[in-house]
């Protein structure tokens, strides 16, 4: 029953698959753990876990504050408090005053806590060395008002380590979301299971150093996502030869910018495709504007053989990219879209149409939130406030794999259950690393043949790089580059 770290600042602890759970599935793990272990043997579970990770991330704090709220994460608060007291630890529990009764887990914990001789105030202390946050959980419904917003502003108002219990108080369990106020933890210990708004959107600045603890509880439900894994390492047999690790062709880079084209062929090559050619669109043939590295293959495009190429399409190609992106959604044996290439698409219902038809399996979507807003025809805010379900409608209604990027990038597909990736941090917010995640995702399925095992593996090594990046330096895509 120990605590496992999932999560830190520089990226994943746990570098397996594991199940998460929206709120409807988490209730139903609830009930079904219930008919082995009664509930307030989970919740007292749950509190030594809180308990033991509080006293580990802080061990000379002598004053916790346990900052309850009248639900079930409250009884979990209290519970903690009671073996922080028994270590010899002074704890000063809080909870807002009400004229509904406590759930019966809740109140059985207020119950033991004033057995133990423990003191429960309607009010927060003065001072605190170490918070223990059980405010809110994941039946949140809103903004916080009240008692509630007033102590999560105390709680943020003070440098000092701040332990979630289960989710930092508001927050949005199933969206990562954030209505109004939102405790900003040190530490979050998930109970169960893994939820996704830990892991996506704001979520992953509001939990901090994130832990999961199942409480000895296996999970037997559906998962609604994954999280994804650390993907295999490639030996290369010593029988190889160029052909054997596939062609990638870049077709994009209209005149002015073709950097974003040289920085997807660059990476498609570094990330091990066995020959990558770069096709910039006709406005740049016949001038001098450029420095194309020797090693990159140089084509016209009129040249490529699409059958036989993984196509990574878009990448600085402007509006020039449309008049080629037919020949591409038709005949390409494998394709990565990306950038203009998803724009030209969003414009376009017959260029909708086109990649509707094309094979299963065989092509890649990377678009940013703008960009999916676009291909969805709703509002970047619609797609952040619920990312998971943006990239699934999206996945379906282009019939292929994508990669959904921002904080905590989801890849979705049709018929397949989908992964949030647990690496990659802020300082890939710069221009250009899209462009070096689309050549390494065209060099994955090049390799691969399968679009969605394409997206997992080059998403999840592409913000690996970004949390292997020395704190002290700003990211560079040409600087990511020269690390893959």
């Amino acid at each position: 029953m120990n605590s496992e770290w999932i999560l830190s600042s520089k990226g994943p602890k746990a570098y397996i698959r594991i199940p998460i759970l929206d709120t409807t599935a988490s209730r139903a793990l609830e009930k079904t753990a219930a008919l082995d272990h009664p509930s307030v043997h989970l919740m007292s579970r749950a509190g030594l876990a809180l308990a033991q990770l509080s006293l580990a991330v802080s061990p000379h704090a002598q004053v916790f504050w346990i900052a309850c709220g009248r639900g079930n994460n409250g009884g979990d608060g209290l519970e903690a408090a009671i073996h922080l007291h028994r270590w010899g630890k002074k704890v000063h529990i809080s909870m807002p005053s009400g004229d509904k009764a406590l759930p019966d887990d809740a109140a059985q914990g207020l119950a033991r806590a004033h057995q133990a001789g423990l003191s429960v105030h309607d009010h927060a202390p003065d001072s605190w060395d170490t918070c223990i946050d059980a405010l809110l959980g994941i039946g949140l419904r809103g903004a916080p008002t009240g008692v509630y917003a007033d102590w999560i502003g105390r709680i943020n108002s003070r440098s000092c380590e701040v332990i979630s219990a289960d989710i930092p108080s508001g927050l949005m369990a199933d969206t990562g979301t954030v209505p109004g106020v939102c405790v900003t933890a040190t530490h979050t210990l998930t109970m169960l299971s893994l939820k996704a708004g830990l892991l996506t959107f704001q979520g992953r600045d509001a939990c901090g150093n994130l832990w999961l603890n199942t409480l000895g509880v296996d999970t037997t439900t559906e998962p609604t996502a994954w999280l994804n894994p650390m993907p295999a390492i490639h030996q290369r047999a010593h029988i190889s030869h160029k052909g054997t690790f596939g062609d990638v062709a870049i077709a994009g880079g209209t005149l002015g910018m073709q950097g974003a084209a040289i920085l997807a062929a660059r990476a498609a090559l570094q990330s091990g495709a066995g020959r990558v050619y770069l096709a910039l669109l006709p406005s740049v043939q016949g001038t001098n504007a450029i420095d194309v590295p020797a090693d990159l293959m140089q084509r016209h495009t009129d040249a490529l053989l699409p059958a036989q190429l993984t196509v990574v399409a878009g990448c600085g190609g402007g509006e020039e990219i449309t008049h080629t992106l037919p020949r591409w959604l038709v005949e390409s044996k494998q394709l990565v879209l990306d950038a203009d290439a998803l724009n030209a698409i969003a414009a376009s219902t017959k260029l909708q149409n086109l990649l509707q038809r094309r094979s299963p399996d065989s092509t890649v979507a990377t678009p940013h939130p703008l960009e999916a807003a676009r291909l969805l025809d709703c509002s970047v805010g619609e797609v952040q406030a619920d990312r998971m379900q943006a990239s699934q409608r999206l996945a379906k209604h282009l019939n292929c794999t994508v990669i959904l990027k921002g904080s905590g990038s989801i890849i979705a597909a049709p018929n397949q259950t989908p992964h949030i990736n647990p690496t990659g941090n802020g300082k890939l917010a710069i221009a250009g690393t899209g462009d070096v995640l689309a050549g390494m995702t065209g060099a994955a399925l090049a390799r691969s043949a399968s679009a969605w095992e394409a997206a997992r593996e080059a998403c999840y090594r592409h913000g690996a790089l970004a949390d292997q990046w020395p704190e002290s330096q700003s990211l560079t895509a040409n600087g990511l580059l020269k690390k893959i």
